[in-house]
């Protein structure tokens, strides 16, 4: 099971035939900012357990995020799904001879499991090897014997988890997990006899529990739960046959660490690797003696060997820059995705430094790189990041790009949207908010207190800062963010109307109890443990923290993207918004596209990027086009 925690906004194609039909006003060759966003790009290589040389990988494809078989000893990369809108989430069975990948219905998350063999083409018609109704996924779990174990929710029936031997006639799933609230089939064991279940019986997803089932018949093998306000995550049990050791990610401490469980005896081995910050993610390598981590401090995010003999460790990789994927391999070389704000993103044998798949087509234009910047808040020390534009000087205007999630962070990484502010003569400014990972359990779960008003007197803070010490130009700030990054410039643009001139945001939440009465079962139970209840147990608790109890002050023109399948952030409620901003004659645009949260189509990310910079230029004064 690969460390992957690889997102981003992406970008770009090599000819002249991929231009957008009616794109406006761009001579050949495109500007920088496009083609960082045209840029064909790969993801890490998932490679098949029991065939270390076949592997899965998304790879841009016709200009869209598709899956693709890769054989590692030759380079072939076959390219297995031409869905219009993309694919980008696939696996590989473990004796390599099948590719799985999710197919939904234009980026509404909601479907069914599909696979097709190894180094099949787009001609080979997928095959739906599992006979369950579609469901949002909530994990996929396969063995070498052709067994899958799958989670699934519905808001009719919150989650399942059922085995069944995949592509077998008339074979009957097993039910093995069944619980209203949210959870997903997290990790199986070597031998295939037990499997991990996360939960949240308790009512918090933000602070699962685990739960070790048998295959076989759902029977309960083991708890682990630490209680509210404590969470533990399954990563992967170790790689030997009948190993009952699974590890697990905690926060027992106050940041988030690892330990090793015994699930058939109880035994827990605490893993101390001394390291700043908290883990991210981990492995076992293949061995079971060794493990690769990811650790996240201070923005940066790299990579350890921890040797479980001795307790060693050493680092893995680039010590500069963040890391957003890696894979450790049989023969001890592991696999990285890494960049930096200046660096493109790479995937690369961390033995050669070699780059692992290399698709036609130039690498993107590099960037600026990324500054350090702390302030003082009213929760503690703030962390930044700001990307000063190479013409220009202070005080500059500025882009404030507030992360989603809300359990995310901003990082020392390459990103194609911020890059295309600074080529524009923007400061960028990103701030690691109260909510954010990587800075401690406390710091994360501290917006609890006030979802929304608490982000954002970090984000003020911070921007003053900057404003005081001639950096920034209060009067040329725009406020822009996507997902619970745009749900915060709309409340931003409500509540602290005299800071912001501009708003720009994508898929965002507007109306919170509209959102809660359309969006995807997950996010049902993420708001619930996050307000602590429903709207109808809280109401005021939500109306406080809407963007749409406060639409009477937005004083800024406000730009908003929203895709019409989004199962996380609706388009009812987005509507809902713009109806009551543009009722009292506020200056509103709105971008819609036929997609999800999101899209992984160049040309659309190319059209919303255009769309911003066309929206700020046209109503910020003194801009430069």
């Amino acid at each position: 099971m690969p460390i992957d925690r690889a997102i981003g906004r992406a970008h770009r194609a090599a000819d002249r035939a991929s231009r957008v039909p009616g794109d406006t006003a761009e001579a050949w060759p495109p500007p920088p900012w496009e083609e960082r966003f045209r840029a064909r790009r790969v993801g890490l290589p998932e490679w098949a357990r029991g065939n270390p040389d076949r592997a899965v990988v998304i790879a841009t494809a016709g200009g869209a995020q598709q899956v693709h078989s890769w054989t590692v000893s030759t380079g072939a990369l076959v390219r297995a799904t031409d869905r219009p809108h993309g694919t980008t989430d696939a696996t590989i069975d473990p004796t390599g001879a099948w590719i799985w990948w999710f197919d939904d219905t234009d980026g509404d998350e909601f479907g069914t499991w599909r696979r097709q063999p190894f180094a099949s083409t787009v001609t080979r018609r997928p095959e739906h090897p599992i006979s369950l109704p579609p469901a949002y996924a909530a994990g996929l779990l396969l063995h070498d014997d052709g067994t899958a174990v799958i989670g699934r929710s519905d808001d009719a029936y919150g989650t399942q988890v059922h085995a069944v031997r995949a592509g077998v006639p008339d074979a009957v799933p097993v039910p093995l997990y069944h619980h209203a609230q949210d959870a997903e089939a997290a990790a199986l064991s070597r031998d295939g006899n037990l499997v991990a279940v996360e939960h949240s019986e308790r009512g918090d997803n933000r602070h699962p529990a685990i739960r070790v089932l048998s295959v076989d018949n759902g029977a309960r093998v083991a708890d682990l739960d630490d209680g509210p306000g404590l969470g533990l995550w399954a990563i992967a049990f170790a790689p030997l046959p009948g190993d009952p050791r699974l590890l697990v990610r905690h926060e027992r401490s106050g940041a988030t660490r690892l330990l090793i469980w015994d699930v058939r005896t109880g035994l827990i081995r605490p893993i101390d690797p001394g390291l700043p910050g908290d883990v991210a993610d981990a492995d076992f390598f293949p061995d079971g003696r060794s493990l690769l981590i990811a650790q996240d401090h201070e923005a940066r995010t790299l990579l350890f060997r921890y040797d479980l003999q001795d307790g060693s460790v050493r680092q893995v990789g680039s010590a500069v820059g963040t890391v957003s994927g890696a894979t450790p391999r049989p023969d001890g070389d592991v696999w990285i995705a890494r960049s930096s704000a200046a660096e493109p993103r790479e995937v690369i044998s961390a033995a050669t430094g070699a780059a692992l798949i290399t698709l036609n087509g130039p690498r993107p234009p590099a960037s600026v790189p990324v500054e350090d910047v702390w302030a003082d808040g009213p929760g503690g020390r703030i962390h930044g990041l700001l990307r000063r534009p190479s013409t220009g000087t202070a005080p500059y205007p500025v882009v404030v790009d507030v992360h989603g999630g809300p359990t995310w962070h901003d990082s020392d990484s390459f990103d194609p949207y911020a890059a295309a502010w600074t080529d524009h003569g923007f400061a960028v400014l990103k701030v690691n908010y109260r909510g954010s990972t990587g800075y401690g359990s406390a710091w994360r779960d501290a917006l609890e207190a006030k979802v929304g008003f608490t982000e954002l007197a970090d984000i003020a803070a911070v921007h003053d800062a900057l404003v005081a010490d001639g950096t920034l130009d209060a009067n040329r700030s725009v406020l822009v963010g996507a997902s619970w990054g745009g749900y915060l410039t709309l409340l931003g643009l409500g509540t602290q109307p005299e800071r912001w001139t501009l708003g720009v945001a994508g898929v965002p939440v507007a109306d919170y109890i509209a959102a809660y009465e359309d969006e995807m079962d997950s996010l049902k139970a993420f708001d619930r443990s996050l307000f602590g209840g429903s709207p109808e147990q809280v109401p005021d608790a939500y109306r406080v923290s809407s963007p749409l109890t406060y639409v009477d002050a937005v004083r800024a023109p406000v730009l908003i993207l929203a895709g019409q399948n989004d199962p996380r952030c609706p388009y009812r409620q987005v509507e809902n918004y713009v109806t009551a901003l543009r009722g009292r004659g506020a200056t509103v645009e709105t971008y819609t596209y036929d997609a999800g949260h999101g899209s992984h189509v160049d040309h659309e990310r190319v059209r919303q990027m255009r769309a911003e910079l066309e929206f700020v230029l046209r109503h910020l004064p003194g801009a430069r086009a």
